[in-house]
Parts: C-alpha cells; sequence; structure tokens
C-alpha cells in the first residue's frame, strides 16, 4: 500500500485550536495589563512633585500589591476566556465593562471600610489609571483578535464524516452559533441519496471512498466522525492514513463539548455514565479533600456574609410582605439523600396553595417585590451557606432540586440522576452558563452543562466558576 503523501506543505501551526485560542487571549491580556500598569504607575508618579517617576517611587511609594494588578485583572476577566463568547464583540465589551466595574466596587469597599486610608495604601489615581488604561488596552487588543482570528484564513477547516442524528444535531448548533468556532467545508456520507444535497445549509460533498481526494482538495485541518455504529473497515483505513498526514481526527462528542462546554445527552449510550464517571471517580480522593476545604472556607465567608447583611434583608422582606422571614424546603442531596435548606422567603405566602411544585418562572408573578431583587441578585441563598458547612451542599455543584421534581424529570430527560452522583452547590457550571431552566428542553440543556461539570470537574474548575459568579449576580441573571 502507498503511503499518503502530506496534505499541504505547510502545518496547519497557525489554526488554532480551542484551547489555544484561550491561551493566546491570556498572553494578550496579560501583556496589555503590564502596559496598563505600567500606565498607571507613571501617571500616579508624575502627581508626587518630590518623587515623581523615579525608582525611588517605585521603591518606596508604590505597595507590593499594586504589582498584583495584571493577575487581578485575568482572574476577574476568567468570564471572557470561553472561546466562543470572546469572538462575540458585544460580550467582550459588556464583559470587559463588567471587570472593570466589579474592581471598581471592590477598591470602593476597601476604601471605605478603612477609615482616611492613607493614598500610599489606596492610591485613587493609580487604581482609576490601571481601570480605565486596561478597560481600553484590552478592548483594543480583543478587536484585533476577533477581526483576525474569527477570519477563515485563520479557521481551521472542517469535514464532517456522517449525515445521521449525530452529524445534523452537530450542524443545528453551527448553525446557532456566531461566529462559528470553525470553517465547515461539507459532509461526507456513504449515502447516495444524500450526495450532491444540502443538510441544515451545508453541502453533502461525497462519499467516504473520495476522503482523501477531498482533504487534500480542500486543504482540510479537522475531520469530525459523527458515525454513531461502527466503522467499515475502509473508511476506518482511510481515517488512519489522512491522520498520519496531519489531519487531527475527533469524534463528534469531543467536539460538542469543546464549542459547547456542555455533553450530548441524547445521543450517548446507554454505559456512557460507567465509562466516564464510574471509572474517573475512583481517583479523586485529592480532589475530594480539597474541595471540602474550599467548602468549609467559603462556607465561613458566607456564613459571615449572612450574618451582616441579615437585618437589613430581614427587614425589607418585613416592611415589604410580612412574617416569615424564612422558608424551608426539602432538597435531594448527594445520592438522593433528602436534606433541610433555608432560604429567605421571595414568594407570595400561597405561592404553592395545592402542595404542588411549580417551576419558578422570570418575572415570576408570584415573587414579592423585595424577593424579585433577592432572586435576582441570589442573596436569597445567603442562609444555605450552613448547608455548605454541614457537609449536605457544596459551593459549586448541580443546583439542587426537589425530590418530587427529580422524579419527573428523571421520566422525560435521559441520565436525569446521574446529577445526584454530587453534592448540590450554592453555583454551578450549568448556572454561570445557562440559568434557570423553565421547560424540559431547557433542562436537557442545563443537564449536559451539569454532567460536563461531573466528567471534567477539578479544584482549578471549581475556583474558576467561583470566580465568574460574581458576573452572574451583577448581572441580575436569577429568577
Amino acid at each position: 500500500m502507498t503511503q499518503p503523501s502530506p496534505i499541504s506543505s505547510n502545518v496547519h501551526i497557525w489554526r488554532l485550536h480551542p484551547n489555544e485560542r484561550r491561551y493566546l487571549l491570556i498572553f494578550g491580556d496579560f501583556f496589555m495589563a503590564i502596559i496598563a500598569l505600567l500606565i498607571a504607575l507613571y501617571f500616579w508618579a508624575i502627581s508626587h512633585e518630590w518623587l515623581g517617576w523615579s525608582v525611588d517611587f517605585l521603591q518606596e511609594r508604590a505597595p507590593l500589591w499594586f504589582y498584583l494588578f495584571p493577575i487581578l485583572w485575568l482572574i476577574l476577566m476568567v468570564d471572557l476566556y470561553d472561546v466562543d463568547r470572546s469572538s462575540n464583540w458585544g460580550q467582550t465589551v459588556r464583559g470587559v465593562a463588567r471587570t472593570a466595574l466589579i474592581g471598581l466596587i471592590v477598591y470602593l469597599g476597601l476604601f471605605f471600610y478603612f477609615t482616611d486610608p492613607p493614598e500610599s495604601l489606596l492610591p485613587r489615581r493609580g487604581v482609576a489609571a490601571f481601570l480605565l488604561a486596561a478597560s481600553l488596552l484590552t478592548l483594543t487588543w480583543r478587536y484585533i483578535y476577533i477581526r483576525v482570528f474569527t477570519a477563515p484564513r485563520f479557521m481551521r477547516r472542517f469535514l464532517i464524516l456522517g449525515a445521521g442524528r449525530a452529524g445534523q444535531t452537530l450542524l443545528n448548533i453551527l448553525n446557532e452559533l456566531w461566529p462559528p468556532p470553525f470553517h465547515l467545508v461539507g459532509v461526507i456520507d456513504d449515502d447516495e441519496e444524500k450526495i450532491g444535497k444540502t443538510i441544515e445549509k451545508f453541502p453533502i460533498i461525497a462519499g467516504s471512498d473520495r476522503l482523501m481526494e477531498i482533504v487534500k482538495q480542500e486543504d482540510i485541518s479537522d475531520i469530525l466522525v459523527a458515525i454513531s455504529g461502527e466503522l467499515h473497515g475502509q473508511t476506518f483505513q482511510t481515517l488512519l492514513d489522512v491522520q498520519e498526514s496531519g489531519v487531527r481526527i475527533t469524534r463528534m462528542p469531543v467536539v460538542y463539548e469543546e464549542i459547547l462546554g456542555r455533553v450530548p445527552i441524547r445521543l450517548l449510550e446507554a454505559d456512557w455514565i460507567l465509562r466516564s464517571f464510574a471509572e474517573q471517580n475512583q481517583a479523586r480522593g485529592f480532589y475530594e479533600i480539597g474541595k471540602r476545604v474550599l467548602d468549609i472556607i467559603g462556607g465561613l465567608i458566607g456564613v459571615g456574609l449572612f450574618i451582616f447583611t441579615f437585618p437589613i434583608i430581614s427587614l425589607a422582606i418585613l416592611l415589604d410582605n410580612g412574617k416569615p422571614v424564612f422558608y424551608s424546603q426539602t432538597r435531594s442531596g448527594r445520592g438522593a439523600v433528602p436534606y433541610k435548606i433555608l432560604k429567605y422567603r421571595t414568594m407570595r405566602t400561597d405561592a404553592e396553595p395545592e402542595g404542588i411544585p411549580m417551576w419558578a418562572k422570570e418575572d415570576d408573578e408570584r415573587a414579592t417585590r423585595v424577593g424579585k431583587f433577592l432572586r435576582k441578585t441570589h442573596l436569597d441563598e445567603l442562609p444555605q451557606f450552613f448547608n455548605v458547612l454541614r457537609g449536605e451542599m457544596s459551593l459549586v455543584g448541580p443546583r439542587a432540586e426537589r425530590p418530587e421534581l427529580v422524579e419527573m424529570f428523571q421520566e422525560h430527560v435521559p441520565f436525569y440522576r446521574a446529577r445526584l452522583l454530587v453534592k448540590p452547590g450554592m453555583t454551578g457550571w450549568a448556572q454561570v452558563n445557562f440559568g434557570y431552566a423553565s421547560t424540559v428542553d431547557e433542562t436537557v440543556i442545563k443537564l449536559e452543562y451539569d454532567l460536563y461539570y461531573i466528567k471534567h470537574r477539578h479544584l482549578l474548575m471549581d475556583i474558576t466558576i467561583m470566580l465568574r459568579t460574581p458576573a452572574t449576580v451583577l448581572g441580575f441573571r436569577g429568577q
């Protein structure tokens, strides 16, 4: 058998994968933050005539923590390292503005907490200059990134192998994403009746017997295998030949997870839970210990915040709708073990007159005036930090649901019970990416996020989710 020739004289190193794009964004943001730091130090320094822009100023006047601003800026920008979100200019502008706002709020909180703080400890000019410069420079860099790296020349060129259910599912998703995560040249399928037609606006180019030819002709960098059954021997061999030529071969569920951050539960096999969760969970001992330490630290901070805000929130509830201030409800914990949560009351006392569980929905008319604000900002969930300290909940995990709703969802949503493999959380991957679900279809999407988290969870992911949560609160995404 003759060996396949190289597909292109140039290796596709300039066509970046999602993780490579993410690293590029982080590097660019950090570089811009360093420049912003230098600008902030300069404008702060020239306001001091007796020191000015000098080594003495940098050593004596600027506090050590001020030099950590670039790292803090990256941490606050964590919501914008989603590759899909970072390719959207509108979301980028809102994300940078939100980052600057969070930084300003944190600074003002510290400034007013300390009585008459010295200028060297909390420099107003320096902080203002950094936030302004970092915002403008980051937006400039992100605009260049969007203009360059979302252009077809810098996008990876894909072929989809298979126009069946899995292929059509992915094509539907690609039609909903803008800008697209890659350039899809077309679809390969062995059904002769489909060849030459279009499916979901994409052409079915040829059968798998012409796969190598199409790859060379179209300068393909990636092939996405969307065939759920077994591959024919010749097709499998052709894929091996193509891979040896430098083309990346990827299965549909992997790409689905990469571009959406969730798992395709409607296309999974029955033993997927065992392969993805049961086997992987055997090596999570260190993670569970670290997660519990984070829960205890976060729980203590949360309880402190609850105590601090309790007089104001409870008084507002009493003045708005009377007693009671709190309400208790049973939720399903890890392994479906029931436990009681305590929340600030946000609904009228007759919200469920017949005791039948009802979905919360956007702008729910059952919510009181104060309750609507508490739900939008998630302040109604502050008492649940006690559940975190007791070990019934975690800071990060799937949203806790009532046992009655869990039973109902199990009948309509595949793999729904798998979300009970971990503790429910105060926040979670589904919460920061999707929010609330009020229909079965939305519940399916939210479960896809939950199962992605369960499958891929680690401490860094937990910390990232917690860092993204303030953006959800400030964006008033609760309901």
